[in-house]
């Protein structure tokens, strides 16, 4: 794995980062790692989000129809 070392943080923001990580039960390494990972993920899906926010853990049971894949609409012509 690669390695990232970052330069020039200010005194505030390492110490909002020490508190967040410390709130989460992990290193401050690894709770940069979180932060990047979900800085650069995909979005999710309508659905996904909608059952995270509204799904079984939250009391409700939701159920959403499956999704077909398709081909992108070609607009060349």
């Amino acid at each position: 794995m690669a390695g990232l070392s970052v330069r020039k943080l200010d005194d505030e923001t390492l110490s909002r980062l020490r508190i967040r990580a410390a709130k989460h039960g992990v290193s401050m390494e690894e709770e940069v790692r979180r932060i990047l990972k979900d800085a650069v993920s995909a979005p999710d899906c309508l659905g996904d989000l909608a059952l995270r926010i509204f799904g079984q853990e939250r009391g409700v049971d939701l159920q959403l129809p499956e999704r077909t894949p398709h081909e992108p609409l070609d607009l060349t012509e």
